[in-house]
């Protein structure tokens, strides 16, 4: 037997904060020596952090890189463990991402990546060049100060593995796993056992799964020991980093780390023999004809070895069942965490958020609440530095600390019902008793006599005075009306967040959350400079069908009764009178319900589908209750909406990415902002293509009951038919 022992680990780190990010790295060793563990895998460009951006564009970043490397090098913790730090460096003009591994406080070889990111969240290639030499590794001159301080002048460069006196073990890096042709295949083939893969992938909803499976079928037929390290966190922008560091042997998961955690370090250590990797290998007469006539790949020889022969005293870890999270505790958990870490390392002494009673406030608001339950389960298991960021943020003295969710909550927690004369006593009563199921501090407001006061300002300025639509004002004026409400709900949301802590007594100041979803933003159902207009917005990439049933699952397993309740309730605005008659509903004001918005959305943005292809798709998916004229004008009537409102999504608020079809256009959806709404050449293409199909039978296939929950496995489910009317679209300039 060859019993190696090997470490991996989640880690919080924080971008351009080298110190953290350092303290990190070194307690992480410190729990894998302790472990007894002989090989250390952290995860991608861990010691600048992952999402320094256009800070890799600058030298300081890459020379604060090495003065960290030196200091671990130059310590005792490589000391009998082969450490992989990820960081960028420069070789010659050129800038790469790479992957530093280390034993003994010396530099082994460092592994640029081959194939980087650069699509939907990732623009690796705006700050790297990836690596194109695969035939032989370079010698690396290494920097001045670097080279006095270890001794070491020089270091091989390049695609090539370590081959030690017992085993070989590689670098795969982060979208090398995922790539047609991975680079595990070749390196497999060439004898190397241990694969280290050093990552920064983000959080999405139903998304864990397309991982794991990548690292099962890496060593299920080539057998192999696959390492996974992974950030884990919010490291300064829209992602959280979900952990879920593990090992995998010969297609068994045998070590499982966290997906969703607020620890800063979070080690998983794994026993294997590695002669049940030769033996798999030995046994596939496939793997055994392609290793014989392979591509070589460049070594690095190492006379060292890593194994232990075979003792009772060291069992072998046993394959085990995976860990997924149901996408309604995704929700929970990952903008949880997210908003822990924000909240902690911006200043802020708290939370503010505007709750109207309506589900995506309620849903905001129950992941704080879980974020302060969370909060709570980790002091209560002991974890110090959770412990001394809730002291710190929730001002406590005299040795007191949070064992009470409600009590934290009331502390760093405020939510404020904004109503009107529109509001109505329902939405009022339910914000209050979800704000006091969780523990907030709640306020109940008026807004009328400010709304009153701009009104009058208004028709001194013009002589007019502006009426809603039922009252026989125009389109324009009923828009208006309701704008000034929700602006002003901003501008008090936004005061209240500044003042509210110095009226009680609070250093410091709340940050102000956002609550509009990903189906309003794709729409552009909000207002611009409303109270969606947020620092900060946990739910701006979640679907509306995802949030219901969210708050069901909430209801329950967080206690919050109300929110069954809240979920029951059909979605509105209240920006208009209610009358006997007539009562403002979302889905009517939009002209299409929430779950064909997400059928758009998945077209537009996942299937990248223009309107003529929008509308060849939904002629399959729609053609057994709609004629091609009907999907025609819904798919003509949500581009010309799209279109009309894409300007907000230049100011939204900057939103956690949690949905692969988020029109958050600053990272994630790069398209213009100014269209022309009548896509005249496009619709003209649609309209010549209805005349061709009016009185042909469009075949159809019903879709499955698991399309109609609004599945993110496809473009979407079956949608019900709902007359485009021209109802207000909570929308203006």
């Amino acid at each position: 037997m060859r019993l190696l022992k090997v470490a991996t680990c989640n880690l919080n780190q924080w971008s351009m904060d080298f110190d953290c990010n350092l303290k990190n790295i070194k307690e992480s060793i410190s729990k894998a020596k302790e472990s007894g563990a002989v090989i250390r895998l952290g995860p991608e460009l861990e010691i600048p952090g992952y999402g320094c951006e256009d800070h890799f564009l600058e030298l300081d970043t890459v020379n604060h890189s090495w003065e960290c490397l030196k200091d671990l090098l130059l310590g005792d913790w490589t000391d009998g463990i082969l450490c992989s730090f990820g960081m960028p460096v420069l070789k010659g003009s050129e800038r790469y991402n790479c992957q530093i591994l280390c034993l003994n406080r010396k530099i082994i070889m460092i592994r640029p990546k081959m194939w980087l990111a650069n699509d939907g969240n990732y623009r690796e290639l705006r700050w790297f060049t990836a690596w194109k030499q695969k035939d032989q590794l370079e010698d690396f001159q290494l920097p001045n100060e670097i080279s006095e301080a270890l001794s070491q002048k020089s270091v091989p460069f390049g695609y090539g593995f370590i081959q030690f006196l017992d085993t070989a073990v590689a670098a795969e890096i982060c979208e090398e796993l995922f790539t047609p042709i991975p680079v595990h295949a070749d390196l497999a083939l060439n004898g190397v056992e241990v694969f280290m893969n050093a990552s920064g992938s983000h959080h999405q909803l139903r998304k864990l799964d397309n991982r794991i499976r990548a690292f099962i079928s890496a060593t299920h037929t080539r057998g192999g020991v696959y390492m996974y390290s992974n950030q884990q966190g919010c490291d300064g922008g829209r992602l959280y980093f979900d952990g879920c560091s593990c090992v995998v042997v010969n297609g068994d998961m045998i070590a499982q780390g966290s997906q969703f955690s607020l620890k800063d370090v979070e080690v998983v250590v794994a026993q294997v023999d590695l002669d049940a990797v030769a033996s798999l290998r030995g046994s596939i007469s496939s793997f055994q004809e392609q290793a014989s006539c392979k591509t070589r790949v460049s070594s690095v020889a190492v006379p060292y070895s890593l194994c232990q022969p075979f003792n009772l005293k060291l069992p072998l870890s046993s394959p085990l069942k995976i860990l997924y999270h149901s996408p309604e505790e995704e929700i929970a958990f990952g903008p949880g965490c997210w908003l822990w870490d924000y909240l902690r390392r911006s200043g802020a002494s708290g939370f503010l958020l505007p709750l109207s009673g309506g589900a995506d406030s309620s849903s905001v608001a129950a992941i704080v609440g879980c974020m302060c339950q969370l909060v709570v389960k980790e002091i209560a298991n002991g974890d110090e530095q959770v412990k001394a960021d809730a002291i710190r943020i929730g001002h406590y003295t005299n040795g007191q600390f949070p064992t009470d969710s409600k009590e934290f909550a009331k502390r760093i927690f405020y939510t404020v019902f904004m109503g009107s004369e529109n509001s109505s006593e329902e939405t009022k009563m339910r914000a209050k008793k979800l704000a006091d199921e969780i523990g907030a501090w709640h306020l109940d407001v008026s807004i009328d006599s400010v709304v009153s006061a701009f009104l009058s300002l208004f028709q001194t300025l013009t002589g007019k005075q502006p009426r809603y639509k039922m009252d026989g004002g125009s389109n324009v004026e009923n828009l208006g009306l309701q704008n000034i409400q929700a602006r002003i709900r901003m501008v008090l949301a936004f005061m209240l967040a500044s003042l509210l802590p110095w009226v009680h007594s609070k250093p410091g100041f709340y940050l102000v959350l956002g609550s509009s979803n990903v189906d309003e933003g794709l729409r552009g159902y909000l207002t611009k400079y409303d109270c969606s207009s947020a620092d900060i917005n946990p739910i701006g990439s979640i679907c509306k069908q995802d949030l219901r049933t969210f708050l069901r699952w909430a209801a329950i397993h967080l206690g919050y009764s109300s929110l069954a309740e809240i979920e029951a309730a059909p979605p509105t605005a209240e920006l208009e009178p209610i009358r006997s008659n007539y009562s403002q509903l979302d889905e009517v004001d939009m002209g299409m319900t929430y779950e064909e918005l997400s059928v758009y959305g998945r077209l537009r943005k996942i299937f990248c589908c223009g309107p003529l292809s929008m509308f060849k798709n939904l002629c399959y998916r729609w053609g057994g209750r709609l004629t091609p004229s009907e999907v025609a004008e819904k798919v003509k009537y949500f581009f010309k909406y799209y279109s009309i409102n894409r300007h907000k999504m230049t100011v939204l608020t900057p939103s956690y990415h949690a949905e692969s079809y988020s029109p958050e256009d600053n990272r994630f959806d790069l398209r213009q902002f100014l269209y022309n709404p009548r896509w005249p050449y496009q619709f003209r293409k649609i309209d010549e293509l209805v005349n061709e199909l009016d009185g042909q039978k469009v075949p159809f296939k019903e879709s499955s009951d698991h399309e109609k929950k609004g599945s993110t496995s496809d473009g979407g489910g079956g949608m019900g038919v709902v007359a485009a009317g021209s109802g207000n679209p909570k929308a203006g300039h």
